[in-house]
């Protein structure tokens, strides 16, 4: 019998890029890609759609749909499926690594001046001035995937979905090494609830058996990029509380300080967010661990195109993983929330809380750009920190 032919439409009657205009473009948006998956997706739409008309508006938002609908981070994914579409295998790695790699060049570079050694004052003030404006970001994101969830649900279900969200913060804000099981168990609760689940849930066993074991050095490592990667529904920013727990309190790779300045860092370089597991990859053990935790991480997104990306469409008729995703989601978008507790706590000194209250009242009220708060709180710490303000390591 022969195989269903994949749901792909050809693209339009354009010359095809080249390989070598894939990576001069992808790379091109890999430079400039500040303010995260918005601003991603309006970029590779702007080249894709209406500058270079190789796809169409619909097949555009078909990708968006489809990419959106898969664990790991979502405008990586769209950036490697645009670049499949168009050149192939071929195109879905240069494009990929071309959207990637110059935001993790530049995390990596500014991980070694924050993060290593005993910086001086005026960096570690600038660090903990960028980490103070964290939590405010992290409600901020939580806030913006959950609120187009909350408003596409219909009355009815609003009950369930609040639930979830609710078990999602929970778990960012108290236990953290389960919050991928409670995700997990969310999304089965809503399969189990719609009557789709077939034999109780359809989990598989590895992610149970990887979040109970403890493995420790590499196989850590491995893991905690492997959940950054794989595991990840409802928005970049969902890695954050996957990584705290890990990263501070079970391996100890970094300190709360330093954690922050990570995910910080994440905001302020372009390209996506998943790149701030390089730099806990660093803090774990240097230029090379923070290449291997980039590579965990990435590769899923890698595969899914590269061995699925045929399907890719067919998931939007899918009943069960959009099932799944209606109870994952929501919880995604809860724990997002919920990291904003351990993020607020984890500062240390008093003059960071006023810093905290100024970044939460440009980014919640005043709706400011996240990079140039960002900026602003690193700029206030540095001179805080040249002033005699506290800067601990």
């Amino acid at each position: 019998m022969q195989p269903p032919a994949p749901l792909v439409e050809p693209t339009l009657g354009f010359a095809e890029p080249t390989l070598g205009e894939i990576v001069r473009e992808w790379g091109r948006i890999g430079c400039i890609g500040f303010g995260g998956p918005p601003a991603h997706i309006t970029l590779f739409r702007e080249l894709c759609v209406t500058r270079r008309a190789w796809l169409t508006e619909d097949q555009f938002e078909r990708a968006i749909a489809a990419t959106n609908l898969l664990p790991g981070p979502a405008s990586t994914q769209l950036a490697i499926y645009c670049a499949w579409r168009l050149r192939g295998p071929q195109g879905a790695l240069v494009g990929g690594l071309g959207f990637i790699l110059p935001g993790l060049a530049l995390i990596l570079a500014l991980s070694v001046l924050f993060l290593a050694g005993s910086p001086p004052a005026w960096i570690r003030g600038a660090g903990m001035g960028a980490g103070a404006a964290v939590a405010p970001v992290a409600l901020r994101a939580g806030l913006g995937v959950a609120v187009p969830i909350w408003r596409r649900t219909i009355e009815t279900q609003r009950l369930r979905i609040l639930a979830y969200a609710l078990a999602g913060a929970i778990a960012a804000a108290t236990a953290g090494p389960w919050l991928v099981l409670v995700m997990l168990g969310c999304g089965a609760v809503e399969l189990t609830w719609r009557g789709l689940a077939r034999g109780g849930t359809d989990l598989h066993a590895w992610p149970l058996l990887a979040v109970v074991a403890d493995p420790g050095g590499t196989g850590a490592l491995v893991w905690t990029a492997l959940k950054v990667g794989a595991l990840a529904f409802g928005g970049g920013f969902v890695i954050v509380p996957l990584m705290q727990s890990d990263a501070v309190n079970t391996y100890h790779w970094m300190t709360h300080g330093q954690f922050l300045n990570a995910v910080a860092l994440g905001q302020v370089t372009p390209g996506p967010i998943t790149q701030t597991v390089a730099a806990v990859g660093y803090s774990a053990g240097g230029l090379p661990a923070g290449l291997l935790a980039a590579l965990v991480a990435f590769a899923p997104s890698f595969s899914f195109v590269l061995f699925g990306a045929a399907r890719f469409e067919r998931l939007l008729l899918d009943e069960r993983v959009t099932a799944f995703l209606a109870g994952a989601a929501p919880a995604a978008a809860g724990a997002i929330i919920g990291s904003a507790i351990p993020l607020a706590g984890a500062l240390s000194e008093t003059w960071q809380y006023f810093v905290l209250a100024v970044a939460a009242l440009a980014l919640l009220v005043l709706r400011r750009s996240v990079v140039l708060t960002l900026l602003a709180a690193g700029t206030v710490g540095a001179v805080a920190g040249l002033l005699g303000a506290p800067t601990p390591l």
